[in-house]
């Protein structure tokens, strides 16, 4: 048997954390097995999906690297089969037409609570033999009244739900179009998935869908149901916790595979290792060892495998996922030294991508103004002879490497009998516009010799223009 795994978001937003890491175990549990992963698109919510949010999951799925075998698939260009399967169910007598409106299902719900009782529908329309006129109804499905259905979760163990628990759900609106608990099940027996993954938020729709598989003579899938994930407080991850939406950890200097360690690691570990490579989330991952427990989501601990990858990723793989950000900033980078040594100059120093673009920009663009406190401390008369002799020393080197830019800061420091810091700094601030930058004499050797000349002198002249 080939496994076949799915994910199955709904296009009515972002991708967010929680659908990500649904993505990545299911993703993982094909791959560790030579399975087959698909994605589909459940977008029978008309009113609330949107071709941007379609766009929004392609996109974070294609960041985070998680590729399909098949798909994307779109429930909205089924639904020719879920009215055949529907008609089916009615033929079989599983299904019927439900008249009631909403007042009367709310009057209904009013006198169940009154008496204690849990609100369901009760199943007054189950036995009608003629319509009622003027009422465009629903169809429900007719669940078993006995009995229990036993969910056998790969995570929480088995779970019983008694079927009288279980009201008729709706599988079909006035209009026809089908619900998400019926085009589910279709979906997933046509598309022959073996194991569903996904949160326990849809553990209380198990039941009804393995009695809806009954009632079509198929096999339903194998259940995991992944625990929600928390904010840093306690309360169920969202927007006010921050970012939630994959991409905007994009945004923020992330690298992906950054997020997938950090994503697999809520709620599943493999001994005390941290830091996992691709591979080894696939050779070790296994969705029965997965937490039943939830999981808090903690950004600190996110950075600090971000700051991990930084330093261990090749420099090639930093470039490329750096060229985005250059990109929203405008940089032109034929202007300044390639984005693999700008990587290899910040992969000690950064954080996040973000960090390392906002800091090399002055490599590909002239500075235009002063830190008002770095300037104050460093661009003055103290510091003018200084940069008045490094501009000479450096307009000699006939090598333009580091060393011999060491040597000559040295020197200069020796021959003003002040400490390398008070040569150093001055020219860090002409150069970058304020106190901070990699070590400067492998910074200025990618700035080139023209750059820093002309800085320097930029810096010389606003100094003697100072009042």
């Amino acid at each position: 048997m080939t496994i076949r795994t799915r994910f199955a978001p709904s296009p009515t937003g972002y991708l967010h954390v929680g659908g990500a890491r649904t993505a990545l175990f299911s993703w993982l549990y094909a791959r560790k097995h030579g399975g087959r992963f698909v994605l589909r698109i459940e977008d029978t919510d008309l009113e609330r999906s949107t071709a941007e949010s379609v766009q929004a999951i392609l996109d974070g799925m294609s960041w985070l690297g998680l590729d399909y075998d098949e798909g994307p698939f779109y429930q909205t260009q089924r639904f020719d089969r879920y009215k055949e399967i529907i008609q089916q169910l009615m033929e079989q007598g599983d299904a019927y037409y439900c008249y009631c409106s909403k007042d009367e299902l709310e009057e209904m719900r009013e006198k169940q609570r009154a008496n204690k009782e849990k609100p369901r529908y009760d199943g007054r329309c189950r036995h009608l033999t003629a319509p009622k006129p003027g009422i465009d109804p629903v169809i429900r499905f007719k669940n078993p009244t006995s009995g229990s259905v036993v969910v056998k979760d790969m995570i929480r163990g088995d779970v019983e739900f008694k079927n009288a628990e279980l009201d008729d759900l709706i599988i079909a609106r006035p209009d026809g179009t089908p619900t998400y608990n019926l085009t589910v099940v279709v979906d997933d027996m046509d598309m022959q998935m073996t194991h569903v993954i996904r949160g326990d938020d849809h553990l209380n729709n198990s039941p009804r869908q393995i009695n809806i598989f009954n009632a079509l003579g198929a096999e339903p899938p194998k259940f995991a149901h992944v625990p929600m994930i928390l904010g840093d407080d306690g309360a169920r991850l969202s927007k006010r916790h921050g970012a939630v939406g994959v991409m905007s950890y994009r945004d923020q200097g992330y690298l992906p595979e950054a997020l997938l360690n950090y994503l697999v690691r809520l709620g599943w570990s493999h001994g005390d290792q941290e830091v996992f490579s691709i591979q080894e989330m696939i050779e070790f991952f296994d969705i029965e060892d997965v937490n039943r427990a939830a999981s808090s989501f903690n950004t600190e601990k996110l950075l600090w495998l971000n700051q991990q990858y930084i330093k261990n990723s090749p420099a090639s793989h930093i470039a490329k996922h750096l060229a985005w950000h250059m990109e929203q900033r405008s940089v032109d980078l034929s202007a300044g030294p390639t984005l693999e040594q700008i990587a290899e100059l910040y992969q000690e120093r950064a954080k996040t991508l973000v960090e390392m673009a906002d800091s090399s920009i002055f490599f590909y663009e002239k500075v235009s103004s002063y830190d008002e406190k770095a300037a104050k401390k460093n661009l003055n008369q103290t510091s003018l002879p200084l940069l008045q002799d490094m501009k000479t020393r450096l307009s000699q080197i006939t090598d333009w490497l580091a060393e011999p830019i060491h040597t000559e800061i040295k020197v200069c420091a020796e021959k003003h009998e002040v400490g390398m810091g008070k040569v150093a700094q001055p020219i860090r601030v002409a150069i970058t516009g304020n106190t901070v930058s990699p070590s400067l004499d492998v910074t200025l050797q990618l700035l080139g010799r023209e750059r820093t000349l002309e800085a320097i002198e930029l810096a010389i002249d606003w100094i003697l223009n100072q009042d």
